[in-house]
């Protein structure tokens, strides 16, 4: 027994001429809209309120960003914009050092060692870190 499996699934139906309903009911919304201001504000302010609120309505019911419909859009920059934000990390401006505070880079390739073991300064870990970073890096590209 066959059975027929359903295709174009994403493709909403034209159901009042060539517009689906959603883009139908943004595109009225912004017509009933615009009529609304027209009648009720003098024609140079109404004017200056109708453009921005047709190019909305013709944006929602038209426009995609990424493939995606631009109400999505929307609504992803209202929830964060009133959404609270956690900075994880900021980044902070170096302080200015004295020359005789510098570590060399000969001092920096010798370990001193104590009787606990080797003692490693910040900036050898930094060296170290940023050796490893790198070679990591090439690893990933020759695989």
């Amino acid at each position: 027994m066959r059975f027929q499996v359903p295709q174009f699934i994403e493709i909403e139906d034209k159901v009042i001429g060539p517009f689906t309903f959603k883009q139908f009911l943004y595109l009225l919304g912004g017509a009933g809209g615009s009529f609304i201001v027209y009648r009720f504000l003098p024609f140079y302010l109404a004017v200056l309120v109708i453009v921005p609120f047709a190019l909305l309505a013709f944006a929602l019911a038209f426009y995609k960003v990424n493939e995606r419909p631009f109400i999505d859009i929307v609504v992803s920059a209202i929830a964060f914009s009133f959404s609270s934000k956690l900075y994880l990390w900021k980044k902070k401006k170096p302080k200015k050092q004295d020359e005789q505070s510098k570590v060399t880079k000969d001092t920096i390739s010798n370990v001193s060692l104590t009787e606990s073991g080797p003692q490693l300064t910040s900036n050898k870990l930094r060296d170290l870190s940023v050796g490893l970073d790198f070679k990591v890096g090439e690893n990933n590209g020759n695989n």
